[in-house]
C-alpha cells in the first residue's frame, strides 16, 4: 500500500473540503482517465483495491497511472478508551479528493477495455467519479 517515506509532522488536523481542484483536473500521461465528480477521502487501501482490479481486468496490458497520494494520516484512539489523554495513533493514510480531479489514468488499451476497467475501479472508490477520454 503507498505510504509516505517520511513526513515532517506525525500528526495532522483533518482541515476543510471546499471547493473544486485546481491542479490534477486534465488527463496528463494516457488516453482515458477517472475524474471525481465528488469529495472525499480516498484511502491507501482503496487505491491499491481500484489499482488492482485494473490490473486483473487488462490482464497487465497498457499502462495505469495513480494521480493521488495519500500523503494525510488519519488517527483514530482505541476502542472502549475514555475521551481525553491527547490525539489518537495514526491509523491510515488518505487522500483527499476534491470534484474534477483526475484519479487513474489508462493508456494503450482499447476503449471498450478502458471503460470496463476504470468502472470496476470506481465501484472501489468512496467518491462519486465518471470515465472521460483525452480530446485530441
Amino acid at each position: 500500500m503507498l505510504v509516505p517515506k517520511r513526513a515532517k509532522y506525525r500528526k495532522q488536523q483533518r482541515g476543510k473540503m471546499k471547493g473544486n481542484a485546481y491542479r490534477g483536473t486534465a488527463i496528463s500521461f494516457g488516453e482515458f482517465g477517472l475524474l471525481s465528480e465528488g469529495t472525499g477521502w480516498v484511502t491507501a487501501r482503496q487505491i491499491e483495491a481500484a489499482r488492482r482490479a485494473i490490473t486483473h481486468y487488462t490482464q497487465r496490458g497498457g499502462r495505469v497511472w495513480i494521480r493521488i497520494f495519500p500523503d494525510k494520516p488519519i488517527t483514530k484512539k482505541p476502542a472502549e478508551t475514555r475521551m481525553g489523554s491527547g490525539k489518537g495513533d495514526v491509523f491510515e493514510f488518505v487522500a483527499p479528493v476534491k470534484p474534477g480531479r483526475v484519479l487513474f489514468e489508462m493508456g494503450g488499451v482499447t476503449k471498450d477495455t478502458a471503460f470496463s476497467a476504470l468502472k470496476l475501479a470506481a465501484h472501489k472508490l468512496n467518491v462519486k467519479t465518471r470515465i472521460i477520454e483525452k480530446e485530441n
